[in-house]
């Protein structure tokens, strides 16, 4: 090794097995990991990995961010929050989100590489998407993920590894890291000691099928959770990773913790005494690279106390290694065709137009009394008013990149307003506490106007991850669903002035306060929607766009409805086994035109077990302009055994309909569709009936209430 030449960016001139890029992955990795010592192998199973000057290894950051949008680097393509794709029920979307997120990624890592200051602080293990059940509306998190449905989830995660990782044969772009593995969704104040109890069915029913999902999509690393699952550490858990993960649904990438998640082991968890037992624990239990640097430097230690042998921590080095590999960091670029992605790509004007769609694409109507939406023509002096109306905060969400260009909800309404309308604007109220100064102009200014745009709701600094909500005196969980009872204060002023109030929400997770969402005219809900979020929010106030966003989540009524926090039992949770009638349904949105569905068609009464079946339903667009329709399958098992959810989601379709237009949409009912779980955990089909219903919305009676179109059904069953 001494006579190879060593380049400024850590590439050797000579015939290296592991620099050979004709060799069998598998040999090159093996070579590698046999020319490094035990130190030099510890050093590089963090997310900080050390260089190995001697062998032309560079430092390497294995761990980043890009939940909507590359995040924590700079500029960078900021999409709505994962919650807020999610209400697109647009996998196409969303893939394509996370591909335009992988290749700014790539493209600032081509840049950085050759930037000793910024080397350290680039990588292409990017920690997303985050697949985590938002089982419960409290959770401060729930905005990273794609809502509380588990086919939802999956298809949403799904599509989201694939844009990230890219299509080539030989090359991913980056490395997707879907998170977190499993059963995690809050309190974050106990996350780090935290033992969710729950039962086998649960397990596989509701939190498991998206991280299936995702490893069958290819996704190269999974992040284990900071807490326990039925007493096991889930970074250390051989139910998790030996048995399932590995196991069962054959995952060949590596695993990784959360960061810091290994001090657990001995901080909380209490199953080891200290770092050189909790590396040893970790590892052994098939963790193979520790997202910070606090445990995994013990492993020559550990080594040396007998705890664990080198050959174990090979077999784990060699699984992180192998996807620094997989994404070409061991081949000449030429070879690596993302290479040639250029800096230019990051924030260009193709990716700004994406999220302008999936902004667009992601706005809910949850409310238009009226009509009072699209704003007419002959409304000429508008009142723009509420603490989030020019808050950038609130386009960004958590975990979030930076751009020169962010339009806020003010911005967008002006900017959409055109030149025959006078907008006004005042603040009014402040996001979370009540106004110093008693003179309320803003209410004042509403007498004055037509109608009054109240953008209000919640902040990323209220709601969030443990650390990052400044304003959350609860760890960025949420105590109860409603407004700031100053915001409902002020809100009453306003409908009280008899204007019509239209109501944009942003938040990641429920608001709701009934006393005056029943009283005002619309109701908006924006979600946290990213750098075009305010565009896309002014053009469908004013009737540019057709609002075709549904909620991936339920919005009860209160907190009253909700079981325990700290519960994960699904009984009572999510429209699939919710007992109380919801505020808001899952799935629900209104447009600016009406459906109709007619002619569901199923082409068998009765099947065999293992026996695909077609429906087919009639979707007509009743109304004068153009909508998309989220045309919705769900399945009910008429005759189980065991508990199953009321309604369960199964399959959905977008479908963009013309002014009158009628569309035969047509859904494959697959046999995995009706199997159902059993208190063992395992899937199974049983003989019986079963109830199809397709529409727009969740099948709650609610929704249409709502203003949802009627669903359809049709039975069949199963020999």
């Amino acid at each position: 090794m001494s006579k190879r030449k060593i380049t400024s960016h850590g590439r050797i001139n000579g015939k290296a097995k592991y620099l050979d890029s004709r060799l069998p992955l598998e040999k090159r990795i093996g070579d590698l990991i046999s020319r490094l010592t035990l130190e030099e192998k510890a050093g590089i199973m963090t997310s900080f990995s050390l260089p190995v000057p001697r062998l032309g290894l560079p430092a390497y950051r294995a761990g980043g961010e890009a939940l909507h949008g590359l995040a924590r680097r700079g500029r960078a393509t900021v999409f709505p929050q994962a919650i807020g794709l999610a209400a697109t029920f647009d996998p196409e979307l969303v893939r394509r989100a996370a591909a335009a997120a992988g290749d700014e990624a790539r493209a600032k890592f081509n840049a950085w590489r050759k930037l000793p200051l910024l080397e350290t602080a680039n990588g292409l293990n990017l920690w997303a998407p985050n697949v985590n059940i938002f089982r419960d509306p409290r959770w401060g998190r729930g905005q990273e993920t794609f809502g509380e449905d588990p086919v939802l989830s999956a298809r949403m995660g799904a599509a989201f590894v694939t844009g990230l990782q890219g299509n080539d044969p030989h090359y991913l772009k980056t490395a997707s890291g879907v998170k977190h593995y499993a059963v995690h969704s809050g309190p974050e104040k106990s996350r780090h000691e935290f033992d969710a109890r729950i039962s086998a069915k649960d397990l596989h029913e509701t939190y498991l099928p998206a991280f299936k999902a995702c490893v069958e999509a290819g996704a190269e690393i999974v992040m284990a959770a900071y807490s326990k699952l039925n007493g096991e550490s889930c970074c250390a858990s051989p139910t998790l990773i030996a048995d399932i993960l590995r196991g069962q649904w054959k995952f060949d990438g590596h695993v990784t913790s959360d960061g810091g998640g290994l001090m657990d082991l001995h901080h909380h968890h209490k199953v080891t005494a200290d770092e050189a037992e909790s590396a040893a624990f970790a590892l052994r239990n098939g963790c193979d690279l520790e997202a910070g640097m606090g445990v995994f430097k013990y492993l020559p230690d550990a080594v040396k106390q007998g705890l664990i042998t080198e050959q174990e921590i090979d077999t784990a080095l060699f699984r992180s290694l192998r996807t620094r590999f997989r994404l070409g960091l061991f081949d000449p670029p030429s070879r690596v065709p993302y290479h040639t992605l250029p800096a230019n790509i990051v924030g260009c004007d193709k990716h700004r137009d994406l999220a302008y769609e999936a902004a667009a694409k992601s706005l809910v109507l949850l409310k238009n009394s009226d009509e009072v939406l699209p704003l007419r023509p002959e409304i000429t002096r508008i009142l723009v008013t509420g603490p989030n109306a020019s808050d950038v905060d609130v386009l960004i969400g958590n975990y979030f990149g930076l751009n020169e260009r962010m339009t806020t909800i003010l911005e967008g309404i002006v900017g959409s307003a055109g030149p025959n309308r006078l907008v006004l604007y005042h603040k009014g109220v402040t996001a979370n506490v009540k106004n110093a100064n008693f003179l309320d102009i803003g209410v004042g200014m509403a007498h004055g106007c037509e109608a009054v745009i109240a953008v209000m709701g919640l902040t990323p600094n209220m709601e969030g991850e443990e650390f990052d909500p400044i304003l959350s005196d609860n760890y960025g969980d949420r105590t109860d669903l409603a407004f700031p009872p100053h915001q409902v204060e002020f809100v009453k002023k306003l409908i009280d002035t008899g204007k019509p109030v239209i109501l944009v929400v942003t938040s990641g997770s429920p608001v709701v306060s009934p006393e005056f969402l029943d009283a005002v005219q619309a109701v908006v809900y924006a979600w946290y929607p990213g750098q075009e979020g305010g565009r896309a929010v002014g053009d469908l106030l004013f009737g540019r766009i057709s609002p075709s966003g549904r909620l991936p989540v339920t919005a009860p009524r209160s907190v009253d409805d909700l079981p325990a926090f700290d519960d994960y039992r699904m009984i009572n949770r999510t429209y699939r086994y919710m007992e109380r009638e919801p505020y808001y349904p899952f799935g629900f949105g209104l447009g600016y035109t009406r459906f109709k569905y007619g002619r569901l068609t199923l082409d068998a009464h009765a099947i065999n077990a293992g026996a695909s079946i077609t429906a087919e339903v009639d979707v007509q667009n009743l109304g004068k302009t153009r909508g998309d329709e989220v045309v919705q399958l769900y399945i009910s098992d008429l005759a189980a055994s065991v508990a199953t959810p009321q309604w369960a989601l199964k399959d959905f379709k977008r479908v963009s309909l013309k002014p009158r237009e009628t569309k035969r949409v047509r859904f494959l009912v697959r046999p995995e569709m009706m199997s159902l779980v059993g208190e063992d955990g395992v899937s199974r089909i049983e003989p019986g009936e079963f109830r199809v219903i397709i529409g727009g919305a969740c099948p709650s009676p609610r929704s249409v209430d709502l203003g949802a179109a009627g669903p359809v059904q049709g039975t069949f069953r199963v020999r």
